[in-house]
């Protein structure tokens, strides 16, 4: 009988060892996964103060130096010229 409590308490062991590696596992992954999604905030952060500060620099360029518009051509214009 203390053959088989023996061989009982190995297996209990023996998952008890696999949850443990599994869970450690999973905490890892998890970090991991974290990690990758922090830093993908920060980049996206940075990437679109970056992209507002060029479009505002555009617009305050486009407004201290605005380009001309295009004259409409009508239709009778260009059947005078021809």
């Amino acid at each position: 009988m203390a053959e088989g409590n023996q061989t009982i308490m190995e297996k209990a062991e023996a998952r008890f060892v696999d949850k443990q590696k599994k869970t450690a596992e999973k905490n890892k992954a998890t970090a991991e996964y974290m990690s990758e999604a922090r830093a993908r905030e920060i980049k996206t952060a940075r990437l679109r103060e970056l992209r507002l500060a060029k479009e505002e620099a555009d617009r305050v360029a486009e407004a201290l130096n605005p380009t001309p518009k295009k004259k409409r051509v009508t239709k009778k214009a260009t059947e005078a010229k021809a």
